[in-house]
């Protein structure tokens, strides 16, 4: 049997699944590049002084959350009418015009409109790479693959905040305009690659393109043999799934709360987009630079090395955490992350207010060097289940009628969580200072309970397979041909794909 190193058909669907994953480098790119811009000199001086005035930097920031609060109900439309493919091209399109007008903004208002468009357009690709992703891997590597999704915001986090850190002296306005232009190169990457880009397979069969389908499923799962068994019933189960949700599907959205096993989807969906921006990252991705000055650091050179450093670190537990989802699960990787997490935040606050107390004092910069170390280990806790998961668990528990649509309702959870984080926390911050980090102590704690009292173990099972989870045992796209499915592929010890 091929090992999965010399299977081609596993090559390519590395191959594809990277060039969608790369679609979440563009939200983790801005978030670090602003921590990098906020910090320099020419930034501030050229847009009128942001960092001394909140508000402006929270419009600044917030603005593309409200372009991608619009653009996250677009995106259903294009992916499902369309197809994953083709909404991704269209998302990264407008992501490549709003990088043009904020690399070439002249004034304020030229960037903040700049920013909404790049926000359309980044709610648009969000909807449709993980979704493609999800519906393309294979049922072995799904949970590895899909997780990977969210770990290369690092990758632009990590880029930006080096590029920051290389252009933060520059005594011109290219200090901040070079880090703005490379913020292209995930959707340029997208775009170059539409070539090679495969359509779903389940997106194919629900248009009744079944040969298309078939095809894809033998190339990539099965190594090219037509008669693989494992792709003979996957197909044979996929489109008995879509066949019978469509049977049932009203294509509408209200249908995203018409029975409790999709009323507690769109649940978890809501709190998986609100927990993974209101847990206190917001100001650590977003604030870092308020944060540090908060604790005594105000050099731009230290700022912006504290940021590339953690990023680096941020993705390493990320990826981590994402290698251990099939081996852990999900449900124990959310809990032992929250519990993480609420200790590394509350030990950031006592350090920050022993450092306030007494900013003059002889323990004070150690009280603040504490308070960066704790924001590592509280960073490195939400990356092991949060970053992997903010994508992969709501398509997995999604079926895939109404699988867009699911995704966009967590978007515009996100999209508002977001806008709150980035208008906010600067004038949060700015009035109370570090006392602003109690108030995510304590919603953390509501977080954990949530999770442990509602979130559903997914490991181990195909999407059709996990109607079982939500809709009971009897539910209708439970059919016999995925117990047959599971037995072939044992999803622990298959070999051959």
């Amino acid at each position: 049997m091929p090992n999965d190193a010399t299977n081609k058909g596993m090559i390519q669907l590395y191959f594809l699944c990277a060039v969608a994953i790369t679609n979440s480098a563009v939200n983790g790119y801005d978030g670090s590049m602003m921590n990098g811009l906020s910090a320099g000199r020419n930034w501030n001086g050229y847009f009128g002084n942001p960092l001394d005035n909140p508000a402006l930097l929270g419009l600044i920031n917030a603005i593309m959350s409200v372009g991608s609060f619009i653009g996250v109900w677009t995106a259903p439309y294009l992916s499902d009418n369309y197809g994953r493919k083709k909404a991704i091209i269209i998302g990264s399109l407008i992501n490549l015009v709003g990088v043009a007008l904020q690399s070439a903004a002249v004034h304020v208002g030229m960037f903040i409109a700049a920013r909404f468009i790049l926000g359309f357009g980044i709610a648009i690709t969000g909807n449709a790479a993980p979704t493609l992703v999800v519906e393309i891997a294979h049922p072995k590597y799904r949970g590895t693959i899909t997780g990977l999704y969210n770990t290369t915001w690092y990758v632009g986090s990590i880029i930006a905040a080096w590029v920051t850190f290389g252009t933060v002296n520059i005594d011109s306005t290219w200090s901040w305009r070079i880090p703005s232009m490379l913020q292209a190169l995930p959707s340029l990457l997208q775009v170059s690659a539409i070539y090679f880009m495969t359509e779903s397979p389940r997106w194919l069969i629900s248009r009744g393109r079944d040969e298309e389908a078939r095809d894809i499923l033998i190339r990539l799962h099965g190594n090219g043999d037509p008669n693989d068994e494992v792709v003979r019933v996957e197909f044979a189960e996929i489109k008995e799934a879509i066949a019978m949700e469509q049977a049932v599907s009203k294509r509408e959205w209200k249908e995203l709360i018409e029975t409790p096993g999709n009323r507690m989807r769109t649940f978890i969906c809501i709190c998986v987009g609100l927990f993974s921006q209101w847990s206190g990252n917001g100001i650590t991705s977003y604030y870092l630079t308020p944060m540090m000055i908060n604790i005594g650091i105000t050099d731009p050179y230290k700022i912006t090395l504290i940021n590339g450093i953690k990023n680096i670190v941020d993705w390493i537990f990320a990826v981590g955490g994402t290698l251990m989802l099939d081996r852990i699960g999900r449900r124990p990787m959310f809990m032992i992350s929250m519990a993480g997490m609420i200790l590394g935040y509350v030990l950031v606050t006592g350090m920050s207010a022993a450092y306030n107390n007494n900013p003059t004092g002889p323990n004070a910069s150690a009280y603040g060097q504490a308070s960066v170390g704790f924001i590592f280990i509280y960073s490195a806790f939400y990356d092991i289940a949060w970053t992997p998961m903010t994508v992969l668990y709501p398509v997995e528990i999604l079926p895939f009628t109404i699988r867009a649509k699911g995704m966009a309702i967590q978007g515009a959870a996100v999209a508002i969580a977001l806008f709150f984080n980035q208008y906010v926390n600067p004038v949060a911050l700015a009035a109370i200072g570090w006392r602003y980090y109690i108030v995510y102590d304590i919603w953390l704690l509501v977080e954990f309970f949530i999770v442990w009292r509602f979130f559903k173990e997914t490991r181990n099972k195909s999407l059709e397979a996990l109607a079982e989870v939500f809709d009971g045992p009897n539910a209708a796209l439970v059919v016999a041909e995925q117990h047959k499915l599971e037995e072939l592929a044992n999803f622990d010890h298959l070999e051959k794909v």
